[in-house]
């Protein structure tokens, strides 16, 4: 029987919830391009439960423990202590999620000789080094499509929390002011603004989707470029490279996996390309960005703001830059853990797993390496090599009480 190890955040610090603000969850019945919903042959949970903390277990437990096999559920995953670092030797599967990631770096996999199967519960395999996977002939997946309109809900939000100046207007309220002028003295409208998404996926083409009532001027860059008939639709203007699109936008959205070709595509070099008083929206993945290049950018006023969920590495520490520097938005990686996307990603979960078990294939589209090889997805939107360098960093988080 096979032992699986699932890396999970931690519960509230009030402890499990015991009833929700809300008693269902609205009926989604397919993606828009056709992709069908996640199909497990069962469920063991009721969608719109927190299932992506520690005793949610994303209702693995009655089915894995049913087929006899092992079930670990923890969130201890950094550093040379940590419970996924006692369970490394005999792991068969390790799920993870995006949100805190168990990186599963090159010297873990090694130490990891019967591990088979790497698992996202989610979207975004990056925390695994892909490489190793590849030569350790792991297959990596991902529950593809499943939160990603949750994250391009959370990019609009964001675009117009900063635009609209909200979260200072917001403090003003807490601390019981009535302070206008500070808080419209970095408010514009949206509209009329040129936006561009850095990559026109699943989440960028939502998010164009979703501004276009907004009056704004859409742009995108792509490997892969839009269908004509889409262009037309939402009137975007292409762009080939993403310096180009740099320079057009003043709000611009990175909705791009992250991988050696990605990694640390904005820094000082290329932030002197956008305009000035731009803001940069980043809820795909914090290593997109230098992070200290970003600090500059908002202290010298080249950037106007910079919001985002995604940090590098994660959990970040108290000390990460991020927290502290002006004009930010920043949240814990929360835009693809809501709770109507845990119910859809826990599913895909389940299914990825029943495949797995009973010798059946994965689909293809949750694929990112199989067989030695980059597959499926992965084939199409990851390269080669490793984008989890500095990841032990993420030991220095300490958890406030």
């Amino acid at each position: 029987m096979a032992k699986v190890v699932c890396v999970l955040y931690d519960d509230p610090v009030d402890g499990y919830p015991t009833s929700y603000a809300r008693d269902d969850l609205p009926t989604v019945k397919d993606y828009p391009d056709g992709q069908t919903l996640p199909s497990p042959k069962a469920i063991d949970f009721k969608p719109g439960t927190l299932l992506g903390s520690v005793s949610g277990e994303l209702g693995l437990r009655k089915y894995l423990e049913s087929l006899g096999h092992e079930l670990i559920v923890t969130s201890s995953k950094d550093g040379p202590d940590s419970e996924l670092e006692k369970h490394l030797h005999d792991a068969e599967v390790i799920i993870s999620q995006p949100f805190w990631p168990a990186y599963l770096t090159a010297d873990r996999i090694a130490r990891a000789p019967k591990l088979k199967l790497a698992l996202t519960a989610g979207i975004g395999s990056d925390h695994v080094d892909l490489q190793a996977a590849i030569e350790h002939n792991v297959t990596v997946a991902e529950v593809t499509y499943s939160n990603s309109h949750s994250v391009a809900e959370h990019v609009v939000m964001m675009i117009l929390a900063l635009v609209r100046n909200y979260i200072p207007a917001y403090k003003w309220v807490i601390k019981g002011g009535w302070n206008i002028a500070d808080c419209v003295e970095r408010s514009y409208d949206l509209e009329g603004m040129h936006v561009g998404t850095v990559a026109a996926g699943r989440i960028g083409l939502r998010v164009m989707r979703m501004l276009k009532p907004f009056d704004v001027h859409l742009h995108y860059t792509d490997r892969q470029r839009l269908p004509l008939s889409v262009e037309e639709e939402l009137n975007l203007t292409w762009h080939p490279t993403r310096e180009e699109l740099y320079s057009a936008c003043d709000v611009i959205t990175l909705n791009c996996p992250l991988h050696p070709e990605t990694e640390h595509m904005i820094n000082d070099k290329t932030l002197k390309l956008f305009k000035r008083g731009a803001y940069l929206i980043n809820t795909a993945r914090g290593k997109l960005c230098d992070r200290d290049a970003i600090v500059r950018a908002l202290e010298s006023g080249q950037l106007a703001g910079y919001a985002g969920d995604v940090w590098f590495p994660q959990p970040a520490p108290q000390d990460h830059p991020w927290r502290t520097m002006p004009y930010h938005g920043m949240t814990p990686h929360m835009s693809g853990t809501s709770l109507s996307a845990q119910a859809r990603y826990a599913a895909g979960t389940r299914e990825i797993l029943e495949c797995y078990f009973e010798g059946r294939p994965i689909r293809d589209e949750y694929l990112i390496v199989k067989g030695g090889a980059l597959a499926g997805t992965g084939a199409r939107s990851y390269s080669k090599g490793n984008a989890t360098g500095g990841s032990e960093e993420a030991a220095k988080f300490k958890k406030i009480k």
